[in-house]
């Protein structure tokens, strides 16, 4: 009884902040397609000087798609316990930390929601490893 409880919250942990980096990865995408200057976000296209992008219409794409839609499909997976969850988890856990990283690399700066996003990467990236180590050979 007490795997079973664990086990579930485990996926339920997983699928709640699945939702929370889909939600804010949707709506960050989006304003950046939206307006791809990035001003309506407070962010300088100075930024992306020395990058391959011109402006943040291309990030704002990945963001919203890989990161949120695909964190959204995520969390759906999780919270139905889908035999797909661990892996899914594993490989947006790495598309998040890399994201971070990269993006880094790029604006040649940090901010706090840099280190946010980056540990909640590393969290995704350990539950789904989790899950496919403990859940998934238990059952």
């Amino acid at each position: 009884m007490e795997t079973f409880k664990r086990n579930n919250k485990a996926y339920f942990g997983l699928g709640a902040l699945q939702a929370l980096i889909g939600l804010g990865a949707i709506g960050g995408g989006l304003l950046l397609v939206v307006d791809p200057s990035g001003s309506t976000l407070g962010v300088p296209s100075s930024l992306l000087e020395g990058s391959i992008f011109p402006n943040f219409l291309i990030p704002g794409i990945f963001l919203m798609v890989v990161n949120g839609f695909g964190n959204g499909i995520g969390a759906a997976l999780s919270f139905t316990k889908s035999q797909y969850t661990q892996g899914i988890a594993i490989i947006l856990g790495v598309i998040l930390v890399l994201w971070i990283v990269i993006q880094v690399i790029i604006i040649r700066s940090i901010g706090w929601l840099h280190g946010i996003y980056f540990v909640l990467g590393i969290i995704e990236l350990w539950l789904g490893i989790y899950i496919r180590r403990h859940v998934v050979k238990a059952a």
